[in-house]
């Protein structure tokens, strides 16, 4: 599927060039939701969502009652999956409360108070990329440095529904409310607030283009968590690993979005080779086949490197959002890495 390059004869930061759509018509068709939102509220929310969700809706919120039902039709193992998750994720945040600080000296009293806000509005995905842990990651962190409110939005389906697993995944994160809303208007609607929907004092939650440019426009009015980019991953392997595990988890980012990177950076060329191989064969198994080989053609790099030390600080100029050390001494390895949004260390811990 993928030409075999080597440091000698490629740029490995080349991708970071890729070409991310013109953003042009997409600011002006953001600026133009945005604008219909604040002036016409629900009305247009629900207009809104008849154009792009193909949902003719009644309601924009979901209400306790079929919340409860979603809740009680969710998979039960599926449902003790999600608790268990939501056990790790508190068990990870609740390291990073901070209390502030208070320093006096001479009479002077100078410190630092860190507050919850009051509201904040999740966004979570919808169409064929429909994660629970997005609900989990980002309202758990909110509950734990306790946010009053948490309202959640999401594309609904054609008929106006939302998968239990999202609700049931809402339920055991915390939420507090739960909205049929996606895309820029999602967005405008927390940041303006409607009859329905409440203003909330910060927007977090990955999206698509559309999502993330509203977030950009709208940022100022509310606070957002970043604006967040077409996802990435990149592997550091060595001939110890297994291609068919390497090649697995470059398809878990290259499945996302045609946008998506997915590098890897290898001392073995048979390994490269190997990869590219079981990158063939998973990829004609995939739900999101044409997603994932767009993905790779367009983006995807197998690079042969001079040895660790090398893949390492190439590793560093990119700085990936997800780095993955699948090397037989990953701590070792770790102490080099200097620049990556999260490191996962090993052969068995997968980023996805």
């Amino acid at each position: 599927m993928l030409n075999i390059l080597t440091t000698d004869t490629a740029d490995p930061t080349s991708f970071l060039t890729r070409d991310i759509q013109k953003a042009q018509n997409v600011e002006a068709a953001v600026s133009a939701i945005l604008k219909e939102v604040k002036d016409g509220g629900d009305a247009a929310l629900l207009a809104l969502e008849e154009k792009f969700d193909k949902a003719k809706l009644s309601s924009l919120e979901v209400s306790k009652e079929e919340w409860e039902q979603a809740v009680q039709s969710t998979d039960k193992l599926l449902y003790a999956s999600l608790e268990k998750a939501a056990e790790n994720i508190r068990a990870f945040h609740e390291k990073q409360l901070s209390d502030g600080f208070r320093i006096e000296k001479e009479g002077v009293v100078l410190g630092q108070r860190v507050s919850a806000l009051d509201r904040v509005g999740i966004y979570v995905p919808g169409g064929t990329a429909r994660y629970p842990s997005t609900v989990l990651m980002n309202a758990i962190p909110a509950v734990i440095a306790g946010v009053k409110e948490i309202i959640m939005v999401t594309p609904p389906d054609a008929d106006g529904t939302i998968p239990d697993y999202l609700l049931a995944a809402a339920k055991i994160a915390g939420v507090s409310r739960v909205f049929r809303l996606g895309g820029a208007q999602a967005v405008a609607a927390l940041t303006y607030g409607t009859k329905s929907v409440p203003k909330v004092d910060k927007i977090v939650g990955p999206g698509n283009i559309f999502v993330a440019t509203a977030k950009k426009q709208v940022f100022g009015l509310v606070d957002i968590d970043m604006i967040a980019g077409p996802s990435e991953i990149l592997i550091i392997a060595d001939e110890s690993a297994m291609p068919e595990y390497v090649a697995a988890d470059l398809l878990s980012q290259a499945e996302h979005d045609r946008l998506a990177s997915a590098i890897l950076l290898t001392t073995s060329k048979e390994l490269a080779i190997a990869v590219d191989k079981e990158l063939d064969r998973q990829t004609a198994l995939l739900p999101r086949a044409e997603i994932a080989k767009d993905s790779l053609l367009s983006n995807g790099r197998l690079i042969v490197t001079k040895d660790l030390e090398e893949a390492a600080e190439i590793a560093n100029r990119i700085a990936p959002e997800h780095l993955e050390l699948s090397v037989s001494e990953p701590w070792a390895l770790f102490d080099k890495i200097r620049h990556a949004g999260s490191v996962f260390l090993g052969h068995h811990t997968p980023e996805a």
